[in-house]
């Protein structure tokens, strides 16, 4: 059998290695004949599929598919596999097969989405239509028998320790590695790794409670490591993003690997929780900075206690805490990446435009703590965790998710999935308004460092042009800050990452 394995376009720009296709290939390395299709790569990849599919050889299309810009290849293209090859099997997998499963298996041109990890699901998955056997013992699948849904057993999360190593040297035989390696504020040779499944937490507004169910578990210290230096050695990089949702959730790993990068001249970034990391003594955060930590993205999400509990958070993070960690991250020199989720479901539209305005001013008094903190700013959008409360709140006002998967195309969605336009029937134009201008302002006063474009006279430029209205509450029609912006291509990280050449 001969699989291909996709990963549609996810960005304009400087491109990240697909580590989610690349684990997938690791798990059939050795065993299936597979080759591996970047649609940031491709000009067409249809064109680069099709030649593939007309050799008769490729049974199976595997794709991974995160919610928002690739959507707008794994449609059409997952569609036109099914009318051209009937007899290909389609496979999706990733955040959005799995969150938004009803739309993906009724469309009639996906077969199975992987629920999860698919190290263990997808070498069973092809094993069992090679021998026309039963999938239903098959954990980490969902599909319809029948007209109906069926959802396996979830799987255990795997020791990532024991799983097979990414197979670069293969994927360099379609696309060179070197040329995922990016320039970023880090370093002139940042590379992206994935070192984790999951995380322990239940936040109600996040896309991967659903699928891990507050499980995590992460690779040992010593293996990143010693995958960190391969990249090194075989690409001299140095800088790394680590792309999981939660990598300090163990303070133990977090430590070893700080001690272990020691002196090797690497910059890098992760994601975490405040309440988390604010539990590391002060010693360990300045290992941390020694070893190279330079930036943690952080869930803020808000400056009200209350608002807090309605998402469900889990742990002990306050206001009160938010606004001391910034303060002590400064004295360690590691910026601390703030995001916040504005446009929570309310009583009524009054008390959500309070709130509204309660987080810009809380968002203030951050930068007045610490000045160096990076504010992300999200409109509330939407998961489909059925059973929470936050759920139900927000279907009784009215919200509602495609149910036809090509309606997903829509730009409004994609840019729902990127979190800029909520579709949520309790935010009004003037609120998104004023959180957009706010945002604009707020990024012209203090533009992210992550963009390294912006320095010297450009950084100067901005923030005179943006002090007046920063200062003065003056967030309307900021259209001077929005021009320098478009002239300059500002990148917003939260869109595509950091800015990267």
């Amino acid at each position: 059998m001969s699989v291909i394995l996709f990963n549609p376009r996810s960005a304009n720009y400087k491109h990240r290695i697909p580590n989610s296709i690349l684990q997938v290939g690791a798990s059939i390395y050795g065993k299936h004949d597979f080759v591996f299709v970047d649609g940031n790569l491709e000009e067409d990849p249809w064109k680069k599929i099709k030649s593939y599919l007309d050799t008769g050889k490729y049974k199976y299309f595997g794709s991974t598919v995160m919610p928002g810009p690739q959507l707008k290849q794994a449609i059409p293209i997952s569609k036109k596999v099914r009318e051209e090859f009937p007899e290909v099997k389609v496979v999706w997998g990733g955040y959005f097969a799995s969150n938004q499963y009803k739309p993906v298996l009724d469309s009639g041109y996906v077969d199975v989405a992987i629920n999860g990890p698919g190290d263990t699901a997808f070498p069973s998955l092809l094993e069992a239509f090679e021998a026309n056997s039963d999938i239903g013992t098959i954990r980490n699948l969902i599909y319809k028998k029948d007209g109906e849904y069926v959802k396996t057993v979830v799987e255990t999360l795997p020791n990532m320790d024991e799983l097979p190593p990414l197979p670069y040297e293969f994927m360099d035989k379609f696309y060179p590695i070197k040329n995922y390696v990016a320039r970023t504020f880090m370093g002139d040779k940042t590379f992206a790794y994935h070192s984790s499944f999951g995380c322990p937490f239940t936040c109600s507004f996040c896309a991967v409670v659903p699928i891990y169910n507050a499980r995590w578990k992460g690779k040992s210290a010593s293996l990143i490591f010693e995958d960190v230096m391969y990249l090194k050695d075989k690409l001299n990089i140095n800088a790394v993003e680590f792309h999981d949702n939660n990598f300090f959730t163990s303070q133990k790993r977090v430590v070893e690997f700080s001690n272990l990068m020691l002196g090797q001249g690497i910059q890098w970034w992760g994601e975490g929780r405040i309440d988390t990391i604010d539990k590391y003594s002060d010693e360990n955060l300045a290992l941390m900075r020694e070893a190279g930590c330079r930036m943690i993205f952080l869930g803020a999400e808000t400056g009200n206690d209350e608002v807090l509990k309605q998402m469900d958070k889990g742990g002990d993070q306050s206001a009160e805490q938010i606004l001391r960690f910034a303060a002590r991250m400064k004295k360690f020199d590691i910026v601390p990446e703030y995001s916040f989720v504005l446009g929570m479901p309310g009583k009524n539209e009054k008390e959500v435009m309070k709130q509204i305005d309660f987080d810009i001013d809380f968002i203030k008094q951050v930068k007045n703590v610490n000045p160096d903190t990076e504010i992300i700013i999200y409109l509330y959008s939407p998961v489909p965790s059925e059973g929470s409360e936050l759920y139900e709140a927000i279907t009784k006002a009215g919200f509602k998710f495609p149910t036809e998967l090509e309606d997903w195309l829509n730009p409004a969605w994609e840019n729902f999935d990127l979190r800029k336009n909520p579709l949520t029937p309790w935010l009004t134009p003037a609120m998104v308004d004023k959180v957009k201008n706010f945002e604009t302002v707020l990024n012209g006063y203090y533009p992210t460092q992550s963009d390294f474009r912006i320095r010297g006279w450009k950084k100067d430029l901005l923030r005179s042009v943006s002090k007046w209205r920063y200062q003065t509450n003056s967030y309307i029609m900021p259209y001077e800050i929005k021009v320098l912006h478009k002239v300059w291509k500002y990148r917003q990280p939260e869109i595509e990452g950091f800015y990267s050449e």
